[in-house]
């Protein structure tokens, strides 16, 4: 799809939709939708690929705006709980081993 030839309402309704799908436990959707929409959202409107109007450039900022801060804080949240995993999986004993998809041979 060439975002080029959409339509400013049409850009609009699919970062809307990317940005309630990215609900559904997938945060690489609202870092897929902060990444293609950021230039038409916060572009300096030189460029022909810029949103035209205002009207579309608002919601646009904030769908955008948006979906970096929930990518941001999953990435935070996944690599908190991965560290803590890592850290503290031979401590949890019996719960971390069933937490484990692989179970690391050896002392601790």
């Amino acid at each position: 799809m060439d975002s080029r030839k959409m339509s400013d309402e049409d850009k609009v309704s699919l970062c809307r939709k990317y940005f309630y799908i990215g609900f559904a436990c997938l945060p690489f959707l609202w870092l897929v939708n902060s990444v293609w929409f950021f230039k038409y959202a916060f572009g300096n409107g030189s460029s022909h690929e810029d949103v035209s109007s205002s009207t579309a450039r608002k919601p646009l900022r904030r769908y955008v705006t948006y979906s970096m801060i929930g990518s941001a804080v999953w990435i935070v949240a996944i690599v908190a709980w991965i560290t803590t995993f890592q850290l503290k999986r031979a401590q949890w004993e019996a719960t971390g081993d069933y937490l484990s998809f692989n179970i690391p041979r050896g002392i601790p």
